[in-house]
């Protein structure tokens, strides 16, 4: 007597079945195509950052120099600030361009150095900068001070804009002197480079993480948002 509700029961499993079919595989299809378009993202993303990055490496070829006697003369070196201390500790990034802008004051491939860096009500790099530089045997009266040089891109186009400097010097570890290179000619400003030292251990590695995300930025800057210096005034009241 049983057997007409079992026979009612598996085809209305077989129908449940068959229906659910469709359904897991409409619910593949998207899944699929989401797996997909994140792979593609993924890949754009990845080489948008590889792409920013080799644009710097690439604007530094044949310009920048590791040894001074190989640098062109120019009338003005632009140091890249940083500072001096690390808590208690020196700044090598800071002692290696400082030494670098000497060698290259010495070797008589620059008459004049802007020295750019921020300066606040308790912070002052271009000063710090500027009495390392005249330890080192480089006359005050041959050095300038930027107080402005927020960033790369600041310091760079304030050289120009504020300064009137149309071509001059990058001094500064290799990595910021590509970035330089490539915000300067992007901005028709012809720059070649002198490579201070660069840092080994921890803070080099930290640095170069950074590196890479600085020069997402650097392209954005330069080629979508135009970015302009914070200020062009010579000498900025500090904060």
């Amino acid at each position: 007597m049983s057997e007409p509700h079992q026979d009612e029961s598996t085809e209305t499993a077989l129908s449940d079945a068959v229906d659910a079919a469709p359904k897991r595989s409409h619910l593949l299809v998207w899944l699929r195509r989401l797996l997909l378009a994140a792979f593609i993202l993924l890949v754009v993303f990845v080489g948008f950052i590889w792409h920013a990055n080799y644009a710097a490496t690439r604007a530094g070829k044949g310009i920048l120099f590791d040894d001074v006697n190989d640098v062109p003369e120019q009338a003005v070196g632009l140091v890249f600030g940083c500072s001096e201390k690390l808590g208690s500790r020196d700044n090598l990034y800071f002692k290696y361009r400082i030494q670098a802008a000497a060698e290259l004051w010495h070797a008589e491939k620059v008459k004049m150095l802007i020295v750019s860096g921020l300066r606040e009500k308790y912070y002052n790099e271009p000063d710090k900068m500027k009495k390392a530089l005249v330890a080192a045997g480089v006359p005050a009266d041959n050095i300038i001070c930027d107080y402005a040089g927020l960033r790369t891109l600041d310091s760079v186009l304030r050289a120009k804009k504020t300064f009137g400097h149309n071509d001059f010097t990058l001094v500064s570890q290799k990595f910021q002197n590509e970035r330089a290179a490539y915000i300067a000619q992007a901005n028709k400003i012809k720059v070649y480079g002198y490579n201070a030292r660069d840092v080994e251990g921890y803070a080099a590695r930290k640095t170069e993480d950074r590196e890479v995300l600085a020069r997402v930025k650097m392209w954005l800057d330069v080629n979508i948002t135009n970015k302009q210096p914070m200020t062009l005034e010579k000498e900025p009241v500090p904060e």
